[in-house]
């Protein structure tokens, strides 16, 4: 949304809650606007990002952590964020700050005496340290993202924004990345990490160029700006800067380990405050320009005459018929309420102080007015004075839905003492109100006297977790769980030994349970299974069935012949050990049953030494002769055929 197009959304309500007032100022990213949020009736600053943003999906994601993280900042000196949104194009809520920026005070030709700058400089390092502290840099420190409010106190703007549009690769018109080049850090130039550091090098550019108005190497080019302060030393007049000249060059050094911190630079600044005067104050653009006093504006920005979501619902919702309003008169306008009344007082003695400043007469009318009403009252009788003084009495509205801080804001002025409690209803928000006591309607005095209790959500309703889950099958569970109004969490499967697989072990839960809340199961994958064991040396069938009962499983003896194991001892486990199986399992136990049987084979008619040798070769020992030597062999005893162990001696019978 171009600035030459902003006069098009005037009027505008964004997400139903923020309605567009008049514009602030434009830049390549983003439009600011005055807005007035119709919910907490109280003035805001909305930045509308420019519309090519809103189809990046990854700056979006960027842009809420950027914006969360700023909302986060709580200091004195950092720009309050109030809220984010996405309306066709994303946008950022803060406070308003109705006296305008330091790149406002440049732009009107003023420059900064040095105290008022290192006034400037304190208020600024003080915010960057808070920030600092956590984690948070800001990336953009600029005269422009150094705003103040009407009560001059300055607050750094835009933190996080920077960065959210660097990674989305969001460049100015010139093609150069965002993180305005005429304050860059030389490792911003450099592509390099950046830290906290970069923050106080930008710092010290800008305090020289309010100073003097000129700004250290700027170049006809981006690039040459950029090239020029890589490495570079700033060198600064005594006679311009005086005692500020050794801090700013501490703050501008080319390395960022040379640099101070933001909390050492404001020491640095109290140390330099000792050889100044005390600052002037300095004189303010406004934020709106040439309609710098919120009375000129004359229309009460926070009243809502219509639904919220009708952009035609407020009266002189544009800056053009604001102006017009003001130029009726008084007697058009609606009658304040005591509250509004005491508001635009305010803003009339802070204009009257602008004024003065500027050199023109203040205006004495609030004391022409408050000696009127000093003769009325001495003038009439007790009973007049007595309503004249009166405490002011205040309705008491519906504040259901809106948080403790939002009703905090709407009776600021109102001096009651708001007292919490807690309840709980489902489908309700957490920390949102509730019900109040006194309700909408009723009216109260002004003052700590009055009490308004406001009942905050503790959540969803409590409901009690059904009984008797463990043991159950996973579907019945689950069932008796979503019946109680509970949601099924997290499932896990473990081993038992007890419960069947399938069936709930048990369940886990946050306390108190809530509707809704999420209750985790674990359920029963069955007895784990068991690693079938190694068989010692010299083991029985006994020793290894007792090992294998105790585990659950079940031995079977069988036999097979070994060379290596005596008869009766375990050779191994079918299946081997080391394997899993389930529990309940039959494991076979093979038992030794000695040596192998073999064939004696006939060696009749050999000669007795060919006899032995086939003998041999069956595994047979061969043993004496029966017979005369030399003659062919007749048989053997055992004799041919006859089973017998392997090793049997076998002895020849000759002819």
């Amino acid at each position: 949304m171009a600035l030459s197009r902003t006069s098009d959304q005037i009027g505008r309500v964004l997400d139903g809650r923020y309605r567009l007032v008049a514009p602030i100022g434009s830049g390549a990213s983003a439009t600011v606007f005055l807005a007035d949020d119709v919910r907490l009736r109280r003035r805001v600053a909305i930045k509308v990002l420019h519309p090519n943003l809103a189809a990046d999906e990854q700056f979006l994601r960027r842009f809420q952590a950027e914006a969360q993280a700023a909302a986060a900042l709580n200091d004195p000196n950092v720009m309050a964020v109030y809220d984010w949104g996405r309306d066709e194009v994303p946008y950022l809520v803060t406070e308003y700050l109705g006296g305008g920026s330091l790149r406002g005070v440049l732009d009107h030709g003023d420059r900064l005496s040095l105290s008022q700058a290192l006034l400037v400089g304190l208020q600024t390092t003080r915010g960057l340290e808070y920030a600092h502290a956590r984690g948070i840099v800001h990336r953009d420190i600029k005269p422009a993202n150094l705003l103040f409010g009407d009560d001059e106190r300055l607050r750094i703007g835009d933190f996080g924004l920077a960065r959210a549009l660097a990674e989305a690769g969001w460049t100015e018109p010139s093609g150069t990345v965002l993180g305005t080049v005429r304050y860059a850090s030389p490792e911003q130039a450099k592509g390099e990490r950046v830290g906290a550091r970069s923050d106080v090098y930008s710092l010290g550019l800008t305090l020289i160029e309010v100073i003097s108005g000129d700004l250290p190497f700027a170049g006809d080019t981006p690039l040459a700006t950029l090239m020029a302060r890589i490495d570079t030393q700033v060198e600064l007049d005594r006679d311009i800067y005086g005692p500020l000249a050794s801090v700013l060059e501490r703050a501008c050094r080319p390395n960022p380990d040379d640099r101070p911190e933001a909390g050492e630079l404001a020491i640095s600044f109290m140390a330099a405050a000792e050889s100044l005067p005390r600052p002037e104050p300095l004189v303010l653009p406004g934020a709106l320009g040439d309609v710098t006093d919120d009375a000129e504006l004359a229309v009460d920005l926070t009243r809502i005459s219509g639904d919220a979501g009708d952009s035609t619902a407020m009266p002189g919702a544009g800056l053009d018929g604001g102006v017009a309003a003001a130029e009726g008169g008084a007697d058009r306008l609606a009658p304040l309420s005591p509250r509004r009344q005491r508001r635009a007082d305010k803003r009339q003695a802070r204009a009257d102080r602008r004024a003065d400043r500027r050199g023109g007469r203040r205006r004495r009318w609030p004391w022409a007015v408050a000696a009127v009403v000093l003769a009325v009252l001495l003038g009439v009788g007790g009973v007049f004075a007595a309503n004249a003084l009166r405490t002011p009495v205040y309705e008491v509205e519906d504040y259901t839905g809106l948080f403790e801080s939002d009703v905090a804001a709407l009776v600021a002025d109102y001096g009651w003492d708001i007292q919490i409690d807690y309840d709980r209803e489902t489908g309700s928000v957490v920390d949102s109100v509730l019900r109040q006591d006194p309700p909408p309607g009723t009216e109260l005095e002004e003052g700590s006297s009055s009490v308004l209790t406001l009942y905050l959500s503790r959540g969803n309703a409590l409901v009690d977790l059904p009984g008797d889950l463990e043991g159950t099958p996973r579907d019945e569970a689950v069932s008796r769980i979503e019946a109680a109004n509970l949601t099924v969490g997290a499932e896990s499967a473990e081993h038992d030994e007890e419960i069947p697989e399938g069936h709930v072990i048990r369940v886990s839960h946050e306390n108190p349970l809530a509707e809704e809340d999420p209750v985790d199961l674990v359920i029963s994958a069955g007895p784990a299974p068991r690693a079938l064991p190694d068989v010692p040396v010299s083991s029985t069938y006994d020793d290894l069935a007792n090992i294998l009962e105790s585990m659950g499983l079940v031995p079977e003896r069988t036999t097979a012949s070994s060379e290596t194991i005596a008869e009766g001892f375990v050779i191994r486990l079918d299946p081997t050990s080391g394997t899993e199986v389930p529990r309940g399992s039959t494991v076979q136990v093979v038992v030794s049953s000695g040596l192998p049987m073999v064939t004696v084979p006939d060696v009749s008619g050999l000669t007795e030494s060919s006899a032995g040798e086939q003998l041999e070769e069956a595994g047979l020992v061969v043993g004496g002769r029966d017979g005369p030597a030399r003659r062919l062999v007749r048989g053997t005893d055992p004799e041919a055929g006859e089973s017998v162990r392997q090793g049997t001696t076998v002895d020849i019978i000759t002819r």
